[in-house]
């Protein structure tokens, strides 16, 4: 799966409710998730720009590995996700085969719907409100008229900057280096 994703900072979640609801967007969900990631001891992940990242949600655990982006103009890459049962015996697992944990992301999560988009709003620990819209896609399909179709709907949310390539993780990273 190819997974089309652009991230834009926000002014305030109860405005972007507001545009969303006006769209026709529908509220699908709500979840807390807790995203730990794990560097490897043979590839350096943020020189190849690839993740390993154990996630817990409020009701399920995932191992998910996501790919170099195959552009910069938008969070595009393969995504593999499988779901897991045990969390800790994931963790054990990889420590063993030398799998460092490297940060951890915590984020609530209001996930809507809005024709064949996944947009979330997005609290994350340590940052400012940020909104996602996404699209999956098979790993044949063209993502570049995905990518188009995301900025127009940006754009029907009046968001016209404030876009980011980078993953939480990313931006929580180059915070503590400032």
């Amino acid at each position: 799966m190819i997974e089309v994703e652009v991230k834009a900072k926000i002014g305030s979640f109860e405005e972007m409710e507001k545009r969303l609801e006006g769209l026709g967007a529908i509220k699908s969900k709500t979840e807390f998730q807790e995203d730990i990631y794990l560097a490897s001891p043979i590839v350096d992940f943020a020189k190849t720009d690839e993740a390993l990242r154990i996630r817990t949600t409020d009701n399920d655990t995932f191992i998910t590995y996501k790919g170099p982006k195959l552009n910069d103009k938008a969070k595009t890459r393969k995504e593999i996700e499988m779901k897991i049962e045990d969390t800790a015996k994931a963790k054990g697992i990889f420590a063993e085969i030398g799998f460092k944990e490297v940060r951890t992301v915590r984020k609530n999560r209001q996930y809507y719907t809005y024709e064949n988009f996944e947009i979330s709003l997005d609290d994350v620990e340590g940052l400012d409100p940020y909104m996602e819209i996404e699209i999956a896609m098979d790993d044949n399909e063209d993502y570049t008229e995905a990518q188009n179709m995301i900025f127009k709907l940006f754009e029907k949310l009046d968001i016209a900057e404030g876009f980011e390539t980078t993953s939480y993780m990313e931006l929580l990273e180059n915070l503590n280096s400032e």
